[in-house]
This record gives C-alpha cells, structure tokens and sequence, in this order.
C-alpha cells in the first residue's frame, strides 16, 4: 500500500484568530508523516480592502476579483497569511515552505470564463493543473508545502482560486501516489445530523447514507456543496475525505466520508 499523504485545508475563523491558529498548527504538528495545508484567507482581506478603500464584492460568496482586488488578495494570502503560517509551523518544529501556485509552475490556473457574472482574475482548475513531480520532491525532502489561493496562468497573470477547489485538487492528483486523506478543517466537530446539537456528529457517511441523509434533509444546505466535493474526490481516487473541528485533529470526534 502507498504511503499516506495527509492534506489539510485550513479558513475562515481559524486564520482570523492567531492564538487559534498557533494551536492547530501545534496539534498539525503532532501528526506524522507526510502533510500540505492548503489555506484561504479569512475575514482579513475584505479588512484590508475596507481600510484601503475598497469595498469587498462577492457573489454567492465567491469573490468578485478586479485588478486592484486581486493586488491586495495578493498581498494577504501569498505573504501576510502564508508566511505568518509558515513561521508559525516552523515554531513547532514543521519545516514548512510556503507557496502560490506560480512558484515552480505548481499549480497553474485558467482564468474563468465570463458567463452570467464575470469573475475578473478568478482561475479555475483544469486536469493537468499539479506539478506533481515538484510536490513529491518537497514530501520527500520532508519538507510541508503551505499552498495559498493564489494560482498563475502560466502566461505571467496571477489569479484568485478558491481554497477548496486547490485542496481537492491536490488530492485528486497526488491520489496517483499517496494513500491521500483530505482533511477540510472548521469550527463544527464533524457533519451534523441536527444543526443545532452539536453533539449530533455523524461519524461516517458512504455515498448510499449521503444518498439517503440529502434526500431526507437531514443535512444543512450549507454543508451540501462540501460534501458533493468530497465525494467526487472519492470517486477520483481519493481514499477518505475527513471533516472536522480545526482545534480537535488529534481528537476522535470527526466525519470520515469513504467509499461503500
């Protein structure tokens, strides 16, 4: 059996919030073997965007990213945000190299078509898009690649892609030579069976139970599109997909998503 890689995606309120941000990445620490994170941005950038004048566009919580947005986007996710998680890692003992997609041609992008809404510099992930080569040298060299949501499209423009869609992306390709568990890290200790007991955690779904739990509409609407990725990263070779509260990676209280 190959090795086990283990990739986790990081956002929201933990990267808002540094003391809980050094204590997940003291508990990353903690786990052995080989690991990327893959981390989004925050609130953080729509702050500095406010302080700088500039008000923050999404739509359907995707963000609109002009010129002068995707400057600013830039600047928090490929350095503030990147570095402070690297320097953080590299406290506990984590030799970490933080990365956007441009550095050694690793992840390169397509710059999303205008349909309904036009995106601005918002890239999207085609087959193909992974320097797998280069990502396996890190590993090897026991090195832990930190991937922001900056990518490139290879034809000197940078481009905002969407935290998510980098880690499951990852996962898929490194699938070809790494047992890959696919880790989206939150406030919530796991899928929940009722929305408001938080103690409702559902400790594994197969896409039979997925079937059944979305038909019955046991599962919040929120949480649909992460787990319709998460299965797709399944089916595309993942080995499981692991959803669970940031500050309790070591813990056992978790949703794994596997195969029936």
């Amino acid at each position: 059996m190959s090795e086990v890689l283990k990739i986790f995606k990081i956002g929201g309120g933990i990267i808002d919030d540094t003391a809980q941000l050094s204590f997940f990445l003291s508990e990353l620490a903690r786990v052995g073997g080989k690991k990327i994170v893959v981390h989004g941005g925050g609130k953080g950038a729509n702050e500095l965007l406010t302080t700088l004048g500039m008000l923050p566009n999404m739509v359907n919580g995707r963000r609109i990213t002009d010129a002068a947005t995707l400057d600013v986007v830039t600047m928090f996710y490929a350095g503030k945000t990147n570095k402070q998680i690297v320097a953080l890692l590299q406290q506990v003992g984590v030799n970490a190299l933080g990365l956007s997609g441009a550095d050694g041609n690793v992840i390169r992008a397509i710059k999303r078509p205008v349909g309904e809404i036009d995106y601005g510099f918002v890239g999207d992930l085609p087959e193909q898009s992974i320097n797998t080569e280069l990502i396996q040298l890190l590993l090897e060299g026991n090195l832990t690649p930190v991937f922001c949501a900056i990518t490139h499209d290879g034809h000197g423009q940078l481009l905002n892609t969407n935290a998510d869609t980098i880690a499951s992306t990852l996962a898929r390709a490194l699938a070809h030579f790494y047992q890959v568990e696919l880790h989206f890290c939150f406030e919530k200790d796991g899928v929940l069976a009722d929305v408001n007991d938080e103690s409702s955690v559902i400790p594994q779904i197969t896409p039979s139970l997925y079937t059944d739990l979305k038909a019955s509409g046991a599962i919040a609407a929120g949480m649909l599109p992460k787990l319709e990725n998460a299965f797709a990263a399944l089916e595309a070779g993942v080995a499981k997909v692991i959803i669970e509260n940031a500050l309790k990676i070591n813990k056992p209280v978790k949703t794994i998503l596997c195969r029936d």
